[in-house]
């Protein structure tokens, strides 16, 4: 495969083993299993980014899920962040079903393409400073390989600090002052927009942090905004691209 091409990409990533904590730990929790998912022959191994190569919509996540994509092996797929995700991406006609269970459950993603910050379960969610560094290329490169790439919604404060270390790195310009994180704020940084959501994990969702409503609002922002940067002359600048330097 091609070493520029998200499937030459995603080869590189699912045979990463560069963090030996994060190995361990997600090799562990596939060998120990949860009660739930014995029968599952567990994942175990990195997890890379999942969608349409030609997408204009880009959705940054933390990290997999232990019992999540370290179980399925697609990114957001067999959790309840990923019913949630999903379930809007699929309201707002960014996925094709709302059901998000397996790697062959049918699942597509139209116009939108899904990647995490850190692509091992960490343990306690928590990767560290050097596991977020090692893993960065892998995101930098994603991003430069979605040419048509328009908006970026990042889940959470922390996702949205990698993904500002990545644009940084492409040699794109950082709003002055830096964003700081809040619920459906919006950045101009082109060619893209940056849109910010709370991450629908479970302390978010079931204390009413985060509903469905405010979640669906997110996507049907970055449905208008690719509805108007449709009817937009297309110039060479409005491409996203790595300046060498």
């Amino acid at each position: 495969m091609e070493p520029d091409s998200l499937e030459g990409l995603t080869s590189e990533i699912i045979a990463c083993r560069k963090c030996p904590r994060l190995v361990h730990h997600r090799e562990a929790v596939a060998r120990m299993k949860r009660a739930a998912f014995r029968e599952w022959e567990y994942w175990g191994r990195p997890v890379p980014g999942f969608g349409d190569a030609h997408a204009r919509l880009l959705v940054v996540g933390l990290a997999p899920a232990a019992h999540g994509g370290n179980r399925t092996g697609r990114v957001f797929t067999g959790d309840r962040s990923g019913e949630w995700l999903y379930r809007s991406l699929y309201r707002t006609g960014f996925a094709n079903q709302a059901l998000c269970v397996s790697k062959d459950d049918g699942l597509e993603l139209r116009d939108c393409y899904i990647a995490a910050a850190v692509r091992c379960a960490p343990p306690e969610n928590k990767p560290t400073r050097t596991e977020f560094a090692r893993c960065q290329p892998f995101l930098v490169r994603e991003t430069l390989l979605l040419p048509a790439l328009r908006i970026v919604v990042v889940l959470g404060a922390v996702a949205m600090d990698a993904f500002l270390r990545v644009w940084r790195m492409t040699h794109h310009e950082i709003p002055r002052p830096r964003p700081r994180f809040r619920h459906e704020g919006t950045w101009s940084m082109p060619p893209i927009m940056l849109i910010a959501s709370y991450h629908p994990s479970q302390r978010n969702t079931q204390t009413g942090l985060l509903t469905e409503s405010m979640f669906d609002d997110v996507f049907r922002s970055a449905r208008r905004a690719l509805e108007e940067d449709a009817a937009q002359p297309v110039t060479q600048s409005n491409s996203v691209n790595l300046i060498q330097g």
